[in-house]
């Protein structure tokens, strides 16, 4: 590997002969965790809009959304690829019929992949079939991206995932008999998670070999919990430096075959009472490369791929 870390930009240019790009689906959905069955209110960070912050109208039907996005992206960039992505809260919490209905209206003209976003104990055998039929008869790649954010359970108590480790696991182990790809997000610098739970998150996607991964900070969007907790002084923040060295040595446990969707996430400042240190993610992005150069860090130094040890 010629980078620093494997570039998932890179591989869908090699994977599919060009540049892809997302077109996101904003559906008028909620998630266990806040409609009841296992809670209110939703994950302590969760926004209103559920983890997305495009600015989508929800009464657009799913062709409506793809074709007016796809429209302006082919325009701006001359595209001719896309992923459908189903973004926001989770998309699998859902009656099946309609879970069948709704994948099969993203795949339209030019759509490579459909991603489904969803929690790890929203994944049961039914949504795999479906989705299995649809990448066979719309020959179609299937990518589903499932929410962890921490290997450390007692943390993922506290900001209220209500799921554990072991439903992950479950799922991981689940979607790979159907082989579709696996996305995982997870969130570093979390308050109440030191290095150690940071290289432990690292090993867990290596062993279970998910294909790809998204890390972010932990921002807090206005009106939530986590909100209320940061301006009552009940949370401490970790510093951008902290943020940079844990991302750092996150990839240093991390399997280099797994690809990096991004290395820090963003959201509207309008929205956020805090994100990113007031830091662009491009700048934060450059800090933490920066520090891989410097200290000739590699996606992969701690993990030989060949033995299946970390060490």
């Amino acid at each position: 590997m010629t980078d620093r870390y494997n570039i998932y930009s890179k591989y869908l240019k090699e994977h599919y002969g060009e540049k892809v790009y997302k077109l996101p689906i904003k559906l008028d959905l909620t998630c266990p965790n806040r409609d009841g069955r296992l809670g209110h209110g939703g994950c302590i960070y969760c926004h209103e809009e559920g983890g997305s912050f495009e600015n989508k109208e929800k009464h657009l039907s799913i062709r409506e959304q793809l074709e007016k996005d796809k429209q302006t992206i082919e325009n701006k960039y001359n595209a001719h690829k896309f992923i459908s992505y189903f973004q926001n809260y989770s998309n699998t919490y859902m009656p099946l019929e309609l879970f069948r209905k709704y994948v099969n209206e993203a795949v339209v003209e030019d759509v490579v992949a459909i991603s489904v976003s969803t929690r790890p104990d929203c994944i049961v055998i039914e949504h795999l079939e479906i989705l299995k039929q649809l990448q066979q008869e719309k020959h179609v790649d299937i990518i589903i991206e499932l929410g962890l954010q921490t290997s450390n359970n007692k943390t993922l108590k506290i900001i209220n995932r209500q799921h554990t480790v072991a439903d992950f696991i479950r799922a991981c182990l689940m979607i790979k008999k159907y082989g579709f790809r696996i996305c995982t997000h997870v969130i570093l610098a979390l308050p109440w998670d030191d290095m150690d739970d940071v290289r432990e998150t690292a090993k867990l996607l290596s062993v279970l070999k998910v294909d790809e991964c998204k890390i972010h900070s932990l921002y807090i969007p206005k009106y939530t919990i986590l909100a209320k907790w940061y301006k009552e002084g009940k949370v401490q923040l970790k510093s951008l430096d902290e943020y940079v060295n844990e991302v750092c040595e996150f990839l240093k446990y991390l399997d280099k075959d797994i690809l990096i969707q991004r290395l820090v996430g963003r959201m509207p400042e309008e929205d956020s009472v805090f994100c990113n240190w007031n830091t662009s993610h491009w700048k934060i992005q450059d800090m933490i490369i920066e520090k891989m150069e410097r200290e000739n860090i590699f996606q992969g130094d701690n993990f030989d791929e060949k033995m299946g040890i970390i060490i």
